[in-house]
């Protein structure tokens, strides 16, 4: 009887052992509760650029200080702090009495010497006089002529006009102050297109090129992104930083942008038609990347990609999927291969 219950035992172990077994023998993949629900995306073809970001400094696309030429006291400042002047306006009239006085003496003496020359002309074609005195005559209208154009010269200094079309600083002197050659009276910029000054790593240097689009944005208009263009790249690669300065121009028609802003830069690089997926499919192993892929019957299968450039929230594939291929964006933490899933939303490339 003892035997008996020994080996009844012995069968009870046994088959709650083989029950076990089988139960855990199952597939994978297969779960309590039917299909995985996960939500999935189809790859697709999307244009893929490298995007590179800097930090730029806005400049005036025309500057310049405006100085006087001679030591004189100011007479008057024709101009309002910010105002908006064009090329040739009279910005600083410098005190000029004298000047004016001499250009007029200048005109009388050269009027007269015309007149002389003209005298002796007709009198050398008559042969009163010889042609040497005539000589010695043109000699003194031209000296006459001379004299002039320096008096209006002097004249000329001490009007100070506008270089350019531009907007003026604040001003830095008043009426009656005596200023010197290299003092700076007001500051005028031209600020439309404004440029921007930056610098990228050598290595985008290939795809640097006048024309290469950029967006820009400073602290003070964060929603409002500038869009330009890249006009020129320097010829030299900065030994220290293996850095190279590139110049974009942005349009400023409303003077919003001021030269000295600091500024956020992107550009794009390398663009270039690629398959693309939302980040959120890859499954990381070791050093490796997969990503679940779900084929007409619903059961996933595990599939190795090499992956390529990154940008936010999507990822380029290069090798390991198709286009049109669905993956799963959602769900992947509960997927086996083989399992069976229950597709709850297909969502577009971005995820």
């Amino acid at each position: 009887m003892k035997k008996i219950v020994i080996a009844a035992v012995i069968l009870i172990v046994a088959a709650g052992a083989w029950y076990f077994q089988a139960k855990s023998s199952k597939p994978a993949g297969a779960k309590r509760g039917g299909p995985v629900p996960v939500v999935v995306a189809p790859v697709v073809r999307d244009t893929f650029a490298t995007t590179v970001q800097a930090v730029g400094t806005a400049r005036a696309n025309e500057s310049v200080d405006i100085t006087a030429k001679v030591t004189e006291t100011v007479d008057s400042l024709n101009f309002e702090d910010g105002q908006q002047v064009q090329t040739g306006d009279l910005l600083v009239q410098l005190s000029s009495d004298r000047q004016r006085a001499e250009l007029e003496i200048a005109r009388v003496n050269l009027a007269e010497q015309e007149r002389e020359y003209k005298r002796l002309s007709g009198l050398v074609q008559q042969r009163a006089i010889p042609q040497s005195q005539l000589d010695t005559q043109l000699s003194r209208l031209e000296s006459a002529r001379a004299q002039l154009a320096a008096a209006q010269t002097s004249v000329a200094d001490r009007r100070i006009l506008a270089p350019f079309d531009g907007v003026l600083g604040l001003r830095r002197v008043s009426p009656g102050s005596l200023v010197s050659p290299g003092t700076v009276l007001v500051t005028l910029d031209d600020t439309d297109p404004i440029k921007l000054d930056f610098t990228v790593s050598e290595v985008f240097f290939p795809a640097l090129m006048p024309g290469l689009e950029i967006v820009a944005r400073s602290a003070a208009y964060r929603d409002a992104p500038v869009a330009g263009q890249v006009v020129s790249v320097d010829s030299r690669v900065d030994p220290v930083t293996r850095a190279i300065a590139v110049r974009a121009h942005l349009p400023n028609p409303e003077g919003r942008l001021r030269p000295g802003m600091l500024m956020t830069v992107r550009l794009q690089t390398d663009e270039r038609e690629a398959l693309v997926i939302p980040e959120s499919a890859l499954v990381p192993l070791e050093d490796r990347q997969y990503v679940f892929l779900i084929d007409e019957a619903n059961t996933a299968r595990r599939v190795e990609v090499e992956i390529g450039r990154r940008r936010p929230g999507e990822v380029e594939i290069l090798d390991g999927l198709s286009e049109g291929d669905r993956v799963v964006t959602e769900g992947t933490i509960r997927l086996r291969p083989g399992a069976e899933v229950r597709v709850m939303r297909e969502a577009g490339a971005t995820g």
